[in-house]
């Protein structure tokens, strides 16, 4: 089997979808499916990935080519569409990642003219909320006229949690959906931690707990109620940090800043910045709580990571996967407001064996769940059930 992914950006800056993919690229590889990865060298606003475009570059065993994005709105990529058009034909399905995109309209297209089964995964978008925030009534526009079509034209819709399916299916009739988790490299995350990275570079974690925060710094993230949450806690609870961890548009990382010192936090709060490799590890290491309180969030990938190194974890209920965490007592899902939050903390920094609870609850539900191997193995399924699709050339 052979198997087209199509995304606007792998650059890591751009949060959960640029990790999701080279994961998915690795479970493929277990699976003997041949994988090719087209994507723009968009690395967030300005700024570009330094890569050879357009030329086959070999990553986790896949085939990824790069192309130049023209347009920051959009990401329009005219060299991508073309070489879409030109090879989508050589494959069995398309998997196209993301919305409101050009790279998603072109792969959808490409792979219609030509009678390839595509399958769409909309990236936690398809709800009120992600309809209505940014540039909503070009977004309604777009809907009806681009990505209706699109999502009605796939042989199947991939969710990542049932929450995302049911929140989509209130927009209207499309494809059937497959609700699919994504999964994590468990054996790797659960094994020792150095922590000396984070600590070398931050010493102020030695000797205090830390909460972590580890996402894209997004206003649908919560952040709002997390610094809230804080400086309730600090007044009442245990010295502890809270370490924000993400990249995020600079105009809201300074109204954040701003929020942090108005209550008094600029020495209670660890800016590290968008976190990668053994850094991101010993992020999670160190950290004796981890939190995403976010509004609208189709999975949470960076919840699953913190699950499956043993950190207890606090989510709202707008984090996609916070209904399994609940069920199987796995982290505490609350509701999004700075009190509910902050009681959540102090619990888990004050009560050590309730937090232990977590974390052995925590580490078993992602090895059940969350694994590469999981995966790997949905993802073949969804594509065997593809390709059984008749679509015909459009």
């Amino acid at each position: 089997m052979k198997v087209l992914h199509v995304i606007p950006s792998l650059s890591p800056t751009q949060g959960g979808p640029s990790v999701a993919l080279p994961l998915m690229e690795r479970a493929l590889r277990a699976e003997r499916i041949e994988v090719v990865v087209a994507t723009t060298d968009d690395a967030g606003r300005g700024a570009r990935i330094d890569v050879a475009l357009g030329r086959p570059l070999s990553v986790n065993g896949a085939t990824r080519y790069y192309f130049r994005k023209q347009t920051e709105f959009y990401k329009y990529s005219f060299s991508l569409a073309r070489w879409l058009d030109d090879h989508v034909a050589g494959f069995d399905v398309v998997h196209v990642h993301a919305l409101f995109s050009h790279a998603s309209v072109a792969g959808a297209r490409a792979a219609r003219r030509h009678g390839v089964p595509y399958v769409v995964r909309p990236l936690g978008v398809l709800n009120r909320y992600g309809m209505t925030r940014r540039r909503a009534r070009l977004k309604r526009l777009s809907f009806r006229w681009l990505e209706r079509p699109l999502l009605q034209g796939a042989a199947l819709l991939h969710y990542t949690s049932q929450q995302e399916r049911l929140e989509a299916e209130e927009l209207g009739e499309f494809a059937p959906g497959v609700v699919l988790p994504l999964g994590m490299d468990i054996e790797a995350l659960q094994g020792v931690l150095n922590v000396e990275p984070f600590l070398a570079r931050w010493p102020r974690a030695i000797e205090q707990q830390n909460v972590l925060y580890l996402s894209r710094l997004d206003p649908k993230k919560g952040l709002e109620l997390l610094i809230d949450a804080f400086a309730k806690l600090k007044a009442s609870g245990p010295k502890a940090l809270l370490a924000i961890a993400g990249a995020g548009e600079p105009e809201y990382v300074a109204e954040l800043e701003r929020r942090v010192a108005r209550q008094g936090l600029s020495s209670d709060v660890l800016w590290a910045g968008h976190l990668s490799g053994e850094l991101k590890r010993a992020a999670f290491g160190v950290a004796n709580a981890f939190v995403l309180p976010s509004k609208s969030e189709n999975f949470g990938l960076a919840a699953v990571e913190a699950l499956a190194v043993g950190i207890p974890t606090i989510l709202t209920h707008g984090v996609g996967i916070s209904e399994a965490v609940g069920e199987a007592k796995a982290g505490l899902v609350v509701e999004s407001s700075s009190d509910a939050i902050a009681e959540a903390i102090l619990k888990i920094l004050s009560d050590h064996d309730f937090a232990a609870s977590l974390s052995a609850k925590a580490r078993a539900l992602a090895r059940e769940r969350y694994s590469l191997q999981a995966m790997g193995t949905g993802l073949r399924e969804m594509y065997e059930r593809a390709m059984r699709v008749d679509v015909g050339a459009a």
